[in-house]
This record gives structure tokens, C-alpha cells and sequence, in this order.
């Protein structure tokens, strides 16, 4: 990166990048919950057999399940949204790492994603490789597996 404006702008895309990755995450296990949730209520008529009863409590068996989801990517937009993702020169919550060619953001787990023709990776501050790049700065190594890596890049 050239200068603290680049910086400041690529972070501010990055961010925009995660959040919308996290909230389409969190919109599609809200779809699949309530689309179980919805087949779980029996209908209006008098009468069900014991097929309908079953299907029902399978339905809300599956909503059940789809709740946690919803919950872990609630969690991760706000936690997306809570984070300083000001410029950073060592490695710490908010900070864009540039490992051995690999380019991780430190804010929650996510899949790869692309952003101004990059790609990045979400990791989180419980994880092996955060522990290690923690409070870290441009230039320092670590070691990962009997493999020395070197920090290309914080910011």
C-alpha cells in the first residue's frame, strides 16, 4: 500500500466486502429457518395423521437446528460492525495481514472472498494463526508447521 489514505479506503472496502459476505450469510440460514418453521405449523383442518404430526416435528426439528446459524452469523455482522478497522501496523482485531502471499482480515471466520481484485480470508481472534501474528509487526516471522513465514504486510 502507498499511503494511510490507500490504506484507509481498501480497509473501508474490505470491511464493506466481510459485512455483506456475513449478512448474506445470516439472510439465507433466516430463509431456511423460516421456510421449516413455516412447514412445521399444521394446517388449520380438524383432523392429522400421524404421517402429518411427524412431518411437522421434523419441520421443527430442522428450524431448531437453523436457529444456531442465525445466531453465529448475527453474531459475526455485529462483531464486523463493532470493530476498528482503522489502519494498524501490528496484528490485532481489525488489522488486514499479508502472509506469505496470503491476505487474512482479522475480524470473524469466513470463507475466501474478493475485494478490489484480492483475495482475503476472515479469521478470528481465537484462532491458531491470529495467536501466533498477535501484537506482531511488517517483517516479523513465525513459524507454522516447521515452515518459516514472513509478515509481508499489516494494515
Amino acid at each position: 500500500m502507498s499511503n494511510s489514505k490507500d490504506r484507509a479506503a481498501t480497509k473501508q472496502a474490505i470491511r464493506a466486502s466481510l459485512l455483506a459476505l456475513e449478512e448474506a450469510e445470516l439472510a439465507t440460514a433466516q430463509e431456511h429457518y423460516r421456510a421449516f418453521l413455516d412447514d412445521a405449523a399444521l394446517g388449520g383442518r380438524e383432523g392429522h395423521d400421524n404421517s402429518d404430526i411427524a412431518e411437522s416435528r421434523e419441520n421443527a426439528d430442522l428450524a431448531a437446528a437453523f436457529d444456531g446459524p442465525v445466531q453465529t452469523h448475527q453474531a459475526r455482522v455485529d462483531a464486523i460492525e463493532g470493530l476498528d478497522f482503522s489502519p494498524a501496523d501490528t496484528v490485532r482485531p481489525g488489522a488486514v495481514v499479508v502472509l506469505d502471499g496470503r491476505h487474512f482480515v482479522v475480524a470473524v471466520p469466513t470463507t475466501r472472498f474478493t475485494c478490489e481484485g484480492t483475495e482475503y480470508m476472515g479469521i478470528s481472534t481465537q484462532s491458531p494463526i491470529y495467536l501466533a501474528l498477535e501484537g506482531l509487526a511488517k517483517g516479523d516471522k513465525i513459524n507454522r508447521a516447521g515452515r518459516a513465514l514472513t509478515i509481508e504486510e499489516v494494515f
